[in-house]
């Protein structure tokens, strides 16, 4: 019989259950006991929170591989291929091993024909990378949570070290509408006697909370750690320990919280794995994570910035980093939204640095997309009143470029389908990343 591609795998893992997300732990974890539940790495540290995680797994990749070790890194979505989301030593799954660990989960799950376990696309592709890095000798397994934390497929594994990054309102329709209902959801990585990071000191106080309620060892930003300029770059300090540190390639102002979070992590597992001042150090200055305000340089053209965010606290660091790196003349925004994220939200704290919105829809790109008069509708409460529309971002990338001028700057954001096509689109026209 004709083994499935990847492709043909992913097309009928969105077939397998009725829905696309259903949190909850029991039939991943069936599963994954019927696969003989191997020991993921002898080390594993899982990453959650709102906005910060793909660049916290980032960091502590780059800081681990500086120190020599052997490092497999799980993340979602995907941006350009569905291979980015397994990395093993920095290079991701190819077609093959992710189709073997597939047909391994499908035989699994269907070990009792007559009560088959329904899988979610993302259910599938958790198991995949678990089974992977079991495979793979690592040292060190890092986790990114999907959704919230509690439920997520990722806490069928029992951390060695946690760390949430920020909490904000996202995912409502699954974490609720409460910061402090959403950090109690996420801190269920937290597990008792292990070390529990908390990467920001403004995360409501249910997060902490939480973490002492489980038994967890609580590490805290602003309260067990700190950093702070220092030229020519920045220190992080804990108790008896500091640390001079370059500035990150990655360009948002927050992403010294993200490596400083990574760096506590790596501290409160210092008994087991070591890792030096001058690993630390590479490892902020080589992190690097695809659409995190990365921006895209053509002779004669103007700038393309590309960033994921897509809710108002990302909004926010976009916002002042647009404030504090301004273009030499306009920025254009071409932007686009999914259905269930908070427009006005998003589009208020960026108004007044845009002066031209390019409004392109995502509904051809996910069933979760707004058409872009859909989207416009939704920001007419904003400032946002300079726009046009366009049926996808790739036109409204198209038309930004025309009106365009050296000097100027074109931002995509809004969502990791704009990014991607954003990314797709610069690599056609020969944009090169700075």
């Amino acid at each position: 019989m004709t083994r499935r591609t990847l492709d043909e795998w992913l097309d009928y893992q969105q077939s397998v259950h009725a829905l696309g997300v259903d949190l909850g732990l029991a039939r991943v974890r069936e599963v994954w006991l019927r696969l003989g539940a191997p020991r993921v790495a002898p080390i594993v540290i899982t990453v959650g929170g709102t906005n910060g995680k793909g660049s916290t797994v980032a960091f502590l990749e780059a800081m681990l591989a500086a120190a020599g070790k052997r490092v497999g890194c799980y993340t979602s979505p995907h941006l350009l291929r569905y291979n980015e989301r397994v990395r093993v030593v920095g290079i991701d799954a190819d077609d093959a091993v992710l189709i073997d660990a597939f047909e391994r989960i499908e035989a699994a799950r269907q070990a009792q024909p007559e009560q088959p376990i329904t899988l979610t696309y993302f259910e599938f592709g958790t198991l995949a990378a678990l089974w992977i890095f079991a495979q793979s000798g690592l040292d060190v397994a890092v986790l990114e949570v999907g959704l919230g934390g509690r439920l997520d497929a990722v806490n069928i594994i029992d951390a060695d070290a946690a760390v949430v990054t920020t909490i904000d309102l996202d995912h409502q329709d699954w974490l609720g509408n409460e910061r402090e209902q959403i950090a109690r959801e996420k801190a269920g990585i937290f597990r008792p006697g292990r070390p529990a990071v908390i990467g920001d000191a403004a995360t409501p106080a249910a997060l902490a909370q939480s973490a002492l309620d489980i038994g967890a060892q609580l590490f805290q930003a602003g309260r067990d750690y700190h950093f702070e300029s220092a030229a020519p770059g920045w220190r992080w300090q804990t108790r008896g320990h500091e640390i001079a540190l370059p500035d990150p390639i990655l360009a948002a102002p927050v992403q010294r919280a993200n490596a400083a979070a990574a760096i506590a992590t790596l501290h409160t597992l210092r008994d087991r794995i070591e890792i030096g001042d001058t690993a630390l150090a590479t490892g902020v200055r080589n992190a690097r994570v695809a659409a995190r305000l990365q921006r895209f340089h053509k002779p004669g053209a103007a700038e393309l910035v590309i960033d994921v965010a897509h809710n108002p606290q990302a909004a926010e660091v976009l916002g002042h980093w647009l404030a504090q790196t301004p273009a030499q003349r306009r920025t254009l925004a071409v932007f686009g939204a999914l259905a269930d994220k908070d427009i006005p939200g998003i589009v208020e704290p960026l108004a007044a640095r845009i002066d031209h919105w390019f409004v392109g829809g995502l509904d051809a790109e996910t069933p979760r997309g707004l058409a872009a008069s859909d989207l416009v509708a939704r920001m007419s409460t904003t400032q946002a009143l300079q726009h046009d529309t366009f049926a996808d971002i790739d036109r409204a990338l198209d038309a930004a470029f025309v009106a365009a001028q050296p000097g100027d700057r074109v931002l995509a954001f809004g969502s990791f389908h704009v990014a991607a096509p954003a990314l797709a689109w610069a690599a056609r026209h020969g944009f090169t990343a700075v």
